[in-house]
């Protein structure tokens, strides 16, 4: 039986009407068909997250052993609510985070809030229950966070560790008062909802990491700055095995990344897994948490960061780490997984990558998707004992028999010389040559982009474009050097590697200089817009998607809320401030500019671009701005992003006179 998802708070969503759309702006506008994938502990039962119309999604179960046909477990309307991800925590029942982007009207405020609930539910859908805390009337504020899974327990009971938020209650009149505040640890029982507490709540925690077989070990606290502010650094504490005392473990800096931060605990070793910089550069370390605190070196790289680890099992063992160069590659610490995902590859052939997503208690079971620049994604069950692989989930079927276009990691010279890394992504079949194009930088900043499928690029590919996505400095993944001080503060540097990419492709003959544009998502947006500002001829058209806009109103956005120190720190003081925000630019502008913003975006406020078109619009500009009611800054709807994708194919044409 479906379930609907029902907050007590409800947003009437409003999505704005799609026109015609082309086949293939449906085609890759849709979102990726497996949102979540789990396997249950007898690796009998597999549950995945698939979406449906507007934000919505569902979960869905399969009993491996039986007919192997989907069934309804839960469902999100998207009209607010929306499924985040499901785990199994018995063989029958499984956990799930329910979130949703809703308008925050106290206090005469409109900013969008995000809330999450976890809930629990039997793989029929019955059963359902609310996991997290409830608060009642008497509560002294409103948690909009419902908490997180710590750990998921060997056992098969459906009962689970659960980072908790705690909120005094108290009642005038009344003796009656709960005064438990802050974060803590409960083993919640999700069947009948009885809790014992592990870990008394804290104020100042943000994190517990368990060894995976219910031991609370680590601790995270953030330092509190001036005036409540939460500053940049976290300090982790450790337990030894057995005890109940909190002892210094490191600390962190969230700003800088600097000092040890901690990831994942290995009980067999008693020993915590995390990353730290050295050289300038992510390694792996581990700690010993006997009370020696002896550090070793796990694995580094002399190019990159080393940034992921590779875990199998319920119980998240550490099986390798992972970093990306030209693709992103595994070190395995178990040579066994080395060699089966060597194998699987040559299998499944097509040039993919091998990636293991879920494993059944034993880990004998493993849910694995294989994927590469030109496959979006498919998942097998394969069975180590039998060795058998089981065709599971498409992650885009829409576009199945569609011929995609292969990337190709690039490097060009800068204009002060250093070479930039990015991919290229050519239309099929068609001269590298003369041809429309279209610089497509990254998000973040601190992000960068990997060999492998992308719907934004391979869209516009599928149209006749180039698109090249440069790993500008001021990205991340490449070290300290190359990060800088970030793609705000060091904008110049992040901007003028980003329009060296436009130019080197226009040096290499494959665009022609008259139909070159760029486009962005968030500080991709940021980026195709302050491109200008350095350069007003290089591009014949921009498109943004919720992009930055002004730096002081970035800061400004965040007064009000806790982080409000860290992202001064981040974005900074000075004459950037000014140099480095488009909208107070507009003057410059000679292309045409299209815009595309969320009306819930929380990430980066619809107002960033209502100001630039306002100020686009006052200095005579070119300027157009769809706004998307009760859209948030990822646009998680596929026909708006359909529509997106066909009004910025139309607008880069026109254009460019094609």
């Amino acid at each position: 039986m479906q379930k609907a998802i029902l907050f007590s708070l409800i947003l009437s969503i409003s999505v704005a009407a799609s026109g015609q759309v082309s086949d293939s702006a449906k085609a890759f506008g849709e979102r990726t068909r497996v949102e979540n994938t789990s396997l249950s502990p007898d690796g009998s039962m597999l549950a995945y997250v698939e979406p449906t119309k507007g934000q919505g999604n569902t979960l869905y179960t399969v009993d491996l052993k039986k007919d192997g046909v989907p069934k309804r477990a839960l469902a999100a309307t998207g009209n607010p609510e929306r499924i985040s991800w499901c785990e199994w925590v018995s063989n029958s029942r499984l956990i799930c985070m329910v979130w949703a982007t809703l308008v925050n009207k106290t206090g005469g405020s409109t900013r969008p809030i995000s809330m999450s609930r976890l809930f629990a539910v039997d793989a029929n859908g019955g059963n359902l229950k609310l996991v997290s805390t409830r608060q009642g009337e008497n509560a002294d504020y409103y948690s909009s966070w419902g908490g997180s899974l710590i750990d998921l327990l060997p056992g098969d009971d459906g009962a689970v560790l659960l980072g908790r938020m705690y909120v005094p209650e108290s009642k005038i009149g009344s003796l009656i008062e709960k005064d438990a505040e802050g974060f803590g640890v409960d083993r919640v029982d999700t069947l009948n909802l009885r809790s014992k507490r592990i870990v008394a709540p804290s104020m100042t925690a943000s994190e517990y990491i368990t060894d995976g077989t219910g031991n609370v070990r680590i601790r995270g606290a953030i330092v509190q700055g001036s005036a409540g502010y939460d500053s940049a650094w976290v300090k982790y504490s450790y337990r030894r095995r057995g005890s109940e005392k909190w002892e210094d473990l490191s600390t962190y800096n969230s700003i800088s990344e600097e000092g040890f931060n901690p990831y994942n605990v290995d009980p067999s070793q008693d020993v915590v897994y995390g990353f730290q910089k050295e050289n300038g550069r992510q390694a792996l370390f581990t700690i010993k948490l006997d009370g020696s605190l002896a550090r070793t070196k796990v694995f580094d790289h002399p190019q990159v960061d080393v940034d992921r680890l590779v875990t199998i099992g319920r119980q998240r063992r550490v099986i390798g780490v992972s970093y990306a160069t030209d693709k992103r590659y595994v070190h395995y610490f178990e040579p066994e997984f080395a060699k089966l995902q060597k194998a699987l590859e040559k299998t499944l052939r097509g040039g993919v990558s091998v990636s293991f997503q879920g494993a059944s208690a034993d880990a004998q079971n493993i849910i694995v998707q294989a994927s590469s620049d030109t496959n979006p994604g498919e998942y097998y069950l394969f069975n180590r004992r039998a060795e058998t692989l089981r065709p599971l989930l498409s992650s885009r079927p829409d576009l199945a028999g569609m011929k995609l276009s292969e990337v190709t990691p690039v490097s060009f010279k800068a204009s002060d010389g250093t070479f930039v890394p990015g991919y290229l992504t050519l239309p099929v079949g068609v001269e590298r040559k003369n041809l429309p194009a279209i610089v497509m930088p990254h998000g973040g900043p601190s992000a960068r982009d990997e060999w492998g499928f992308d719907w934004l690029a391979q869209f516009f590919a599928s149209r006749g474009f180039a698109v090249l996505q440069p790993n500008y400095r001021g990205s991340s993944g490449y070290g300290d050097a190359w990060y800088q001080k970030n793609g705000f503060q060091s904008w110049k540097t992040a901007i003028g590697d980003v329009n060296d990419s436009g130019r080197w492709l226009v040096s290499q003959g494959i665009a022609n200089p008259s139909k070159l544009a760029i486009f962005g998502w968030s500080y991709g947006g940021y980026a195709a817009l302050q491109s200008a500002v350095l350069d007003p001829n290089l591009f014949k058209a921009i498109v943004a998607v919720a992009p930055v806009t002004d730096l002081a109103k970035l800061k400004e956005d965040s007064l009000d809320w806790s982080n409000y120190r860290l992202v001064q720190q981040y974005v900074g003081s000075g004459p950037h401030i000014m140099e480095g925000s488009p909208a107070r630019h507009a003057d410059r502008y000679n292309a045409p500019v299209l815009l595309f913003h969320g009306d819930l975006d929380n990430n980066v406020s619809v107002q960033h671009s209502r100001l630039m078109n306002n100020k686009l619009a006052a200095a005579g500009k070119t300027s157009d701005l769809i706004i998307f009611k009760g859209l948030d800054h990822y646009i998680e709807d596929s026909s708006t992003r359909a529509e997106m994708l066909s009004k910025s194919d139309a607008f880069l044409r026109k254009a460019m006179g094609m």
